[in-house]
C-alpha cells in the first residue's frame, strides 16, 4: 500500500474497534489507495430462513448484514490516522425489530424485553477516528474516539470474529461477552509493546435504543480495561473487565462484566481453520447475581470452498420469562430464577462461483438445546432450530 508506516499497518490490522483476530487470519477485504490515502473495504450479508420448534420457537426470513470502509493516512514517519465507518441495513431487512433465536435475551422491542429473539444491529454500527504513533521500534501508542464504536471490553465481536464467519445467527452468550461492540461516545487509549497490549476505555453504557437509524448519545459513564497477549501470528488472547452503567432499559442497576478469550487461526491450502474459546460473566449490581457463559466455536475448511462450522455454548439465563410475571413466579418457586442453557450448533457452507468480487456460499446449520426440567413445559422437552442461508462476502481482489 502507498506509504504505509508501522503505525498505519497497526491500524489497518484491527478488526472491531481496537480488538484483533490472530494476525495469521487472511482478513477478507479489498484494499486500494487514493493518492496518499490507503483504503480498505469489507462486507458481509446473509439471506436466511430460520425454523424453530417448541411452544416458544419461531420462523422468519430475514437478512443480517454489514459493510465497513476504512481510510488510513500517514502522519509523518511514525504516525498514522484512520477513519472508519461501518453500516448495516438490519433495521430494514430484519422486520419487527427481532429475529427468532431460542433462549436469546437482551434489549427491548416495542417497549418489551426481547426473549427468544435477537435484536437487529444499528444502521451506524461504527464511526471512529483513530490515531497511532510509533514510540520506538517495538512500542506503539494509540488513541481512538468513536461516536459509535467498540470499547476495550470482550473478544472480537461475533460479526467480525474469524471463527464465526459462517454462522449468521448471534451466540446466545452475546450479552455476556461482546454486546458492547456498538456503544456510544467511546474514548480508548492504548499502548502496544512487542507481544502485549494494554487498553482502557470510557463510554456511554446504555444499550442502543429501539430507533436503530440514529446515533444516540449520553455522558461517558462507564469504563473498561483490556489486556492482550499476542504470542505468535496464529494466536490472540485477551482478558478484560468493565463496569457498564445501566445497560438494559428495563433493568435496574449496572453490570460488571469480565471476559477472557483465546483465538487461534491456522492458514491451510483450502482456507483458514479458526477457533475461539470465550468466557464471559455479568454481575448485576441490582440483583447481585453472577451469571456465567462459556463458548467454543470453530470453522474448518475441508476442501476448497467447503466449510464445517460448530458452536457450543453454556449460559446462565435469568430473563427467560421477563415480562411474564405469573410464569416467572411459578418457575421461581419450583427451581429458582437462573437456568443453565446449553446450545449446540453444527453447520456446513459451500462456496459457489457467482460474482468475481463476492464470495457467495450456500449453507445450513442445526442447533439443539439442553435445559432444566423446570422450564421444559414452556419450551418443550427437546427444542431445536435450523437455518438455511445464502452468504455474500467481499472477496479480496487477488483471489
Amino acid at each position: 500500500m502507498a506509504d504505509m508506516n508501522p503505525a498505519g499497518m497497526y491500524l489497518m490490522s484491527l478488526s472491531s474497534g481496537t480488538s484483533s483476530n490472530p494476525a495469521a487470519w487472511p482478513m477478507p477485504m479489498l484494499m486500494t489507495h487514493f493518492g496518499s490515502w490507503n483504503t480498505m473495504f469489507m462486507g458481509m450479508g446473509f439471506v436466511l430462513d430460520t425454523q424453530q420448534s417448541g411452544p416458544r420457537g419461531g420462523d422468519k426470513l430475514y437478512s443480517p448484514n454489514w459493510f465497513m470502509a476504512s481510510a488510513e493516512h500517514p502522519v509523518g514517519q511514525k504516525g498514522a490516522f484512520d477513519f472508519n465507518l461501518m453500516l448495516s441495513l438490519d433495521p430494514a431487512t430484519i422486520t419487527g425489530e427481532r429475529y427468532p433465536l431460542l433462549f436469546q435475551t437482551g434489549e427491548t422491542a416495542y417497549g418489551k424485553p426481547l426473549v427468544d429473539a435477537q435484536h437487529p444491529h444499528n444502521f451506524i454500527m461504527g464511526l471512529g477516528f483513530h490515531y497511532a504513533h510509533q514510540l520506538g521500534g517495538n512500542t506503539t501508542a494509540d488513541v481512538c474516539f468513536a461516536p459509535v464504536g467498540d470499547p476495550a471490553l470482550g473478544p472480537v465481536a461475533y460479526p467480525h470474529r474469524a471463527s464465526a464467519e459462517e454462522l449468521p445467527q448471534a451466540p446466545i452468550s452475546h450479552h455476556w461477552q461482546d454486546a458492547s461492540h456498538i456503544a456510544d461516545e467511546v474514548l480508548t487509549v492504548g499502548i502496544t509493546h512487542r507481544k502485549v497490549r494494554l487498553e482502557a476505555s470510557g463510554f456511554y453504557g446504555s444499550e442502543p435504543g429501539e430507533n436503530r437509524w440514529i446515533i444516540q448519545g449520553g455522558p461517558i459513564n462507564s469504563w473498561a480495561a483490556r489486556f492482550w497477549f499476542l504470542p505468535a501470528k496464529n494466536w490472540a488472547a485477551q482478558v478484560s473487565v468493565g463496569r457498564i452503567a445501566h445497560p438494559e432499559a428495563l433493568e435496574a442497576g449496572d453490570q460488571v462484566r469480565a471476559t477472557a478469550s483465546l483465538e487461534y487461526t491456522q492458514p491451510m491450502a483450502n482456507g483458514s481453520w479458526s477457533s475461539s474459546l470465550i468466557w464471559g460473566r455479568n454481575h448485576s449490581t441490582a440483583t447481585h447475581r453472577n451469571l456465567n457463559s462459556y463458548l467454543a466455536e470453530s470453522v474448518l475448511p475441508i476442501r476448497r470452498g467447503n466449510f464445517i462450522t460448530g458452536r457450543v455454548e453454556l449460559v446462565d439465563k435469568d430473563e427467560l420469562f421477563a415480562g411474564e410475571p405469573d410464569i416467572e413466579a411459578r418457575v421461581d418457586a419450583l427451581s429458582g430464577s437462573t437456568f443453565r442453557i446449553g446450545a449446540y450448533t453444527i453447520g456446513y457452507t459451500r462456496d459457489v462461483k457467482v460474482f468475481r468480487l463476492v464470495e457467495t456460499g450456500i449453507g445450513a446449520n442445526f442447533s439443539s438445546y439442553s435445559l432444566p426440567e423446570a422450564i421444559k413445559p414452556y419450551y418443550g422437552n427437546h427444542p431445536i432450530g435450523g437455518n438455511i442461508f445464502v452468504r455474500f462476502r467481499l472477496r479480496p481482489a487477488e483471489k
